[in-house]
């Protein structure tokens, strides 16, 4: 490519861009603030929406910006790119259309919208952190203190758990902790939106496993300990599991008494008392056992009886539903509890498995051919048949040797047009009874623009019109419609975006997933829109204390957006304090990579 083609070439996708800007109609009707913003992302969606990679190395050859870092002031960047390449051929720059954001003030734009949103950046590092409150918070502000002394800067309410009541007692804790640690933190409510959930599972009786620990030659070194209470005794949870027995008999019982019975197997065994706490009395066994409702419990002590009991409210089991590929399973739209199915002597399935599916809709919406994925894409199938009350799926996928399907697990429907709005009635409710009180609603399962303006009539029937909008990205349609929801929120004051990767993942199929957070990395970018990186953020260390490698260097990259948010475990306070750390070192060193610019599969969905 000589320089003129280069030189032709620029300008026409220069004024490609011009001209598709000025095609959006609606831009005046957009947030002032966020017009520049707006104008820059449809010029950055026409320059995308060409090939570009062929071009990009020609630029290289001669010196020049290789346009892999244009996204926040595209304009700006063509005109410089076309005045330095006109001046090599020795001619005058010709006059350039001005550019709605120059590179000086881009991330100007950035850290103005990521502010209003987050709260004044940290001194120490540039990307906030979020945290997703447990059910604790509402009664714990020592734990709230602890997490902005390590250095949350934003809390987040789950609205899927627990009451506004609830909520509003952590938000309470919240100003209480920050009266006393000096700190600030931003308030994020994320709506549940649409539940589509596996239903209940059958249960197959009350019992529970007692088992002791073994070591390679078979000796125990750890005897199963289980709790015995009286009847309609209170009880703090413990370590170990706790069964309610009938009777007087227990009271009399000391440390070194026996208790003698037959298990659910007819199998001869015996417990010891060991020790007393109260009304309680912790027994162990050196053998396993199964104890289920009403088994009989003959107490005594140095041979002799004490007494009898039984044991009352034990918890019912409610195994998992056992899918292999191959298999069948049946989503139910009445709300029937789940059956395993039967299989014949060789384990191959004879009558499907059967489950509630808690999307109404799935049931009219589905189509045959379709694919659905279960507990986070752990167990695939195919829709082979559907009749309105059920959906008949074929298992595709499940991990080597099988999988277990337990009740209130994800459903995600990647093929499938959904038309239902992504606000609920609940999601109205709860919105009404925090109005006012959160710095920012987070729109779950967003599919269309449609869903964002009826969101932003709530807040402005509510009279916070203000209020920051956060939009999930966590499904298909949400990624492949996301220009348009852009520009739709944008005629709100605060937007952001979260990056829920677990779903996406689902949805778009984990091969892609590192392919579509970029274009949602570049979408925002270019909009000048705040990014939450979200979704099992050192998971591992929350949960158990420590982080795995992938945990660390997944942490790492959470600098490329705005916000990075934790969710919520008994390590949460030192993970945030980890995470802190991680982030002050990579931005020391941090600085993007030049991308070569193949078309962006968001521009072939309706925008061009």
């Amino acid at each position: 490519m000589d320089d003129k083609q280069l030189l032709e070439q620029l300008i026409w996708i220069r004024s490609q861009a011009v001209t598709f800007a000025t095609q959006y109609p609606e831009l005046e009707q957009l947030d002032a603030a966020h017009q520049p913003s707006a104008q820059n992302l449809l010029h950055y969606l026409s320059v995308r929406s060409h090939e570009l990679r062929a071009l990009q190395l020609a630029l290289i050859e001669r010196g020049l910006s290789s346009l892999g870092i244009l996204e926040s002031h595209t304009l700006a960047t063509l005109n410089s790119v076309i005045a330095a390449l006109q001046c090599l051929k020795g001619e005058t720059p010709s006059a350039a259309p001005v550019a709605p954001v120059s590179v000086a003030t881009s991330s100007e734009l950035m850290e103005r919208s990521a502010t209003a949103l987050f709260g004044a950046r940290p001194l120490h590092r540039e990307v906030r952190i979020m945290v997703t409150m447990p059910s604790e918070a509402a009664d714990d502000h020592v734990l709230i203190s602890g997490l902005l002394e390590a250095g949350m800067d934003v809390m987040r309410i789950n609205c899927a758990h627990d009451t506004s009541d609830d909520w509003q007692q952590m938000l309470g804790n919240l100003r209480l902790a920050e009266s006393q640690t000096g700190k600030t933190c931003k308030t994020q409510l994320d709506l549940a939106g649409p539940k589509l959930r596996t239903g209940t599972i059958k249960a197959v009786g009350r019992v529970i496993k007692l088992k002791p620990k073994r070591d390679l030659f078979g000796h125990v070194y750890m005897p199963g300990r289980l709790w015995l209470i009286p009847e309609g005794a209170e009880w703090i949870e413990q370590e170990f599991p706790a069964l309610e027995v009938s009777g007087k008999v227990l009271a009399d019982t000391r440390p070194g008494d026996d208790i003698l019975l037959r298990d659910a197997r007819e199998a001869h065994r015996e417990l010891q008392v060991v020790a007393k706490h109260q009304h309680a009395r912790l027994v162990t066994t050196d053998q396993t056992l199964y104890l289920q409702e009403n088994t009989e419990l003959l107490f005594e002590r140095n041979g002799k009886k004490l007494g009898k009991g039984k044991l009352i409210h034990v918890a019912e089991v409610t195994p998992p539903l056992a899918l292999h590929v191959g298999d069948h399973l049946i989503l139910t739209r009445a709300a029937e509890p789940g059956t395993a199915g039967e299989r014949d002597a060789e384990g191959v399935q004879t009558q499907p498995a059967r489950i509630h599916c808690t999307l109404e809709e799935a049931f009219s919406a589905v189509q045959t051919g379709q694919q659905v994925w279960l507990d986070d894409g752990k167990i695939g199938g195919t829709v082979e048949a559907r009749d309105g009350d059920t959906i008949d799926l074929l298992i595709t996928h499940t991990p080597p040797g099988g999988a277990k399907l337990r009740a209130e697990k994800g459903i995600n429907f990647p093929d499938t047009v959904f038309h239902s709005p992504a606000l609920t009635d609940k999601d109205i409710a709860d919105l009404e009874a925090m109005a006012g009180k959160v710095d920012m609603v987070a729109l779950s399962f967003v599919r269309s623009s449609d869903d964002v303006a009826n969101l932003q009539a709530h807040l402005q029937r509510l009279g916070i019109p203000d209020t920051g909008i956060i939009l999930k990205i966590e499904n298909r349609a949400a990624f492949e419609n996301l220009p348009a929801i852009l520009l739709t929120a944008m005629r709100s004051p605060k937007v952001g975006v979260m990056i829920a990767r677990g779903d996406l993942a689902v949805e778009v199929g984990f091969e892609r997933l590192s392919e579509v957070q970029e274009e949602i990395l570049w979408l925002c970018e270019a909009a000048h829109t705040p990014v939450i990186w979200a979704t099992q953020i050192l998971e591992s260390m929350a949960k158990n204390g420590a982080p795995s490698r992938a945990e660390v260097t997944d942490a790492a990259m959470s600098i490329r957006a705005e916000c990075a948010m934790l969710n919520k475990g008994p390590n949460i306070v030192e993970t945030v304090r980890f995470l802190d750390g991680i982030m002050q070192r990579m931005e020391s060193h941090y600085h993007k990579r030049r991308l070569m610019m193949r078309p962006l599969s968001v521009c072939q969905n309706g925008m061009l």
